[in-house]
């Protein structure tokens, strides 16, 4: 027993010990992949890991410069050093997308890594003493994007908080949708009762879900109870702002308000500060994927609610030059890509405007990163191709378009519109004529890499100087 237990502790060494080496040589690398929901960020790992696995036999990524110069030798999945973390299910997602009929992967709902090995001829002067060859070890990492929206609310209280809520339904469209929690009005005095304040914080999840899906908001607080993981039913995920009559003095133990604000804090303490300590704080460089087109067709109010999100990612980032000696002791995000995805839902010339616009989106955030020293991109992109080029024709004029497959299996010949190259200003809501339509993949051999648009500019940028 003893034995087994030295040999525990001797393995746990072992491991960091290698995961320093790797660290000290440039040969390990976290990337974080997020984004809000329907952003794109299951396809853009699916994609990623597939075409690295193809890279070295029947590459298609003439933007990436270790593949086009032929240094890339081969990569391949390998078991992950994280175990404590669910894989993430590429096997599942490449099913889908070879079905028949061919369907977007199943989003993930909580965070998922996957680990690659990536080897390659360097042209490194230093490292070429070591050897020609040499491998880097890339986690990718898939977390959602509104669990970030959470990290504001560690500077706030529970009565802040609950202030924030009740001025937000002051607008008639959310009011409406919280009639079902609202009402009855509950006494800050009254004792706590399991069943009835499950009740109301499931009532209050599906008001947050309603707001999605019915406005299209991204701006939803708390996150978890959209996307609770692993913590689906927990007692942490039941309370709920309080918008009713405020209590004269401090609760007691045991009355609904205290329990609601216990709750809050430990929702804060566990989740949000445990999630920004277990994972966010390690990252070594992040993609932020933005789905600018569904908010432009869902109009005003959810794009600038998507816009507001947005600025509430940005907020959470924790910069910091990351040289190898940093690394070391307390990795820090050193690289930072965002993408518009579904760039293949809009014709090629309309490409431009949409970086353009994206631009706009991260402006202020990317303002700071590039202040503290962090290289930032912004970049178009459709992980996984589901439409082609095409061409229209209406009263006797041709007009760009694009040719694909919708969600219900209709086939699609359209031209969605012009994309606003900067925020869209109140007049443009009035005449807009944008009609973005959702596809289904295109049908894909399975012996192939993945047909993509600028996926191989994403890999350029985000693991280049580690692959010289």
């Amino acid at each position: 027993m003893l034995r087994n237990k030295f040999e525990q502790q001797w393995s746990v060494l072992q491991h960091k010990a290698n995961e320093v080496v790797n660290r000290v040589r440039d040969r390990h690398i976290r990337l974080a992949v997020t984004g809000l929901s329907r952003s794109g960020k299951t396809a853009f790992i699916t994609a990623l890991v597939n075409q690295l696995e193809h890279a070295a036999i029947d590459g298609r990524l003439p933007l990436w410069d270790a593949q086009r110069q032929g240094r890339i030798l081969g990569a391949r999945r390998v078991p992950q050093q994280n175990l404590h973390i669910p894989t993430f299910a590429y096997e599942r997602g490449l099913d889908s997308l070879f079905g028949d009929p061919p369907a977007w992967p199943e989003p993930t709902r909580g965070v998922a890594e996957v680990r690659l090995e990536i080897r390659y001829r360097t042209r490194h002067p230093l490292r070429r003493h070591l050897g020609e060859i040499s491998t880097l070890y890339v986690d990718l990492v898939d977390y959602p994007g509104e669990w970030l929206l959470d990290l504001p609310l560690l500077d706030l209280s529970y009565e802040q908080w609950s202030e924030q809520v009740e001025q937000q339904l002051r607008r008639p469209e959310l009011q409406q949708l919280a009639t079902a929690w609202l009402e009855p009005r509950w006494q800050a005095e009254q004792a706590f009762e399991e069943k009835p304040a499950s009740e109301l914080a499931m009532r209050y999840t599906d008001y947050l879900h309603a707001c999605k899906r019915e406005l299209g908001l991204h701006l939803i607080q708390p996150g978890r109870f959209v996307l609770p993981g692993e913590f689906a039913g927990a007692p942490l995920l039941q309370f709920v702002p309080w918008v009713w009559d405020k209590p004269a003095g401090e609760p007691a133990d045991g009355t609904l308000y205290a329990t609601f604000k216990q709750r809050f804090e430990q929702y804060k303490q566990h989740l949000v500060q445990g999630f920004y300590e277990q994972h966010f704080a390690g990252f070594d460089r992040q993609i932020v994927l933005v789905d600018c087109l569904q908010p432009l067709n869902a109009g005003a109010a959810s794009f600038g609610d998507m816009q507001q999100a947005i600025a509430r990612i940005m907020e959470s980032f924790a910069y910091g030059k990351s040289n190898w000696w940093r690394r070391l002791f307390s990795p820090r995000i050193d690289k930072l890509l965002f993408v518009a995805s579904k760039a293949d839902h809009v014709t090629p010339e309309q490409h431009g405007p949409l970086v353009s616009l994206l631009q706009h989106l991260v402006s202020s955030g990317r303002g700071q990163a590039r202040f503290e020293g962090i290289e930032t991109e912004c970049l178009a992109l459709a992980a996984i191709k589901a439409t082609e080029v095409g061409k229209g024709q209406a009263n006797g004029r041709e007009f760009p378009a694009i040719r694909g497959t919708s969600l219900d299996g209709e086939p699609l010949l359209l031209f969605p519109g012009e994309v606003p190259s900067q925020i869209p200003p109140a007049q443009w809501w009035q005449n807009q004529g944008f009609d973005f339509q959702a596809f289904r993949p295109l049908p894909m051999s399975a012996h192939q890499a993945l047909p993509h648009i600028r996926l191989d500019a994403a890999l350029e940028f985000l693991l280049g100087d580690h692959l010289e």
